[in-house]
């Protein structure tokens, strides 16, 4: 089991780390976003200023796209940050009345029988589309537009990110189930904080 914990840690180490780099790209994504409405509108006195050419060129496509970039790599490549935190929407009305033990078996079921299932499948299925995006080194249609197979081939990993956080947090779950002081699953902490009812 040390092993396998040691191995959890590293796949963490990797998301947590991804998830660090998104919150900066976050930062750049509003940034850029900032820009572009504010060179949109003022295109007319920066037109004024320094003619039509500096204009489109500090309010071109390229900025747009840029943002757009910015939240898929934010959305694909934090996902798994995302799971790892536990910070996924939840809604229901019966998980958080159940016991930790009772959710960490929810939560291998529902990795092992379809997270990664789905993931896998998401693989499967991205491949042809992103190769054929790298065979034709497909660019943006719109002037001035980034490349698009970049991009595209961030599906793939973000799908493989989010099996291998899956196998990291099955892995602390089943160690938490079997009773390891240090497996690292959030439900051993939702256990520790859970009251303790003393029979009179």
């Amino acid at each position: 089991m040390r092993f396998l914990l040691a191995f959890s840690r590293g796949i963490d180490s990797v998301t947590t780390a991804l998830g660090r780099a998104m919150w900066w790209l976050t930062l750049f994504m509003v940034l850029i976003g900032a820009y572009n409405v504010v060179t949109r509108y003022a295109f007319g006195a920066i037109a004024n200023l320094f003619g039509d050419r500096v204009a489109l060129l500090l309010s071109g496509n390229v900025y747009l796209e840029l943002q757009t970039y910015a939240y898929d790599l934010v959305f694909l490549l934090g996902a798994a940050y995302v799971f790892k935190a536990d910070a996924h929407v939840r809604v229901d009305i019966i998980f958080s009345r159940l016991s930790a033990r009772a959710k960490s078996w929810i939560d291998i079921a529902g990795a092992t029988l379809f997270l990664i299932p789905f993931c896998t499948l998401g693989i499967f299925f991205s491949q042809s589309y992103v190769a054929r995006s790298w065979r034709q080194l497909e660019v943006s249609p719109n002037p001035g537009g980034l490349p698009r197979y970049p991009i595209k081939t961030v599906i793939i990993i973000a799908f493989a990110l989010l099996i291998a956080q899956a196998i990291s947090e099955t892995i602390k779950n089943i160690a938490f189930l079997r009773g390891h002081p240090n497996s690292g699953s959030i439900h051993a902490k939702e256990q520790t904080a859970e009251p303790v009812v003393e029979s009179v």
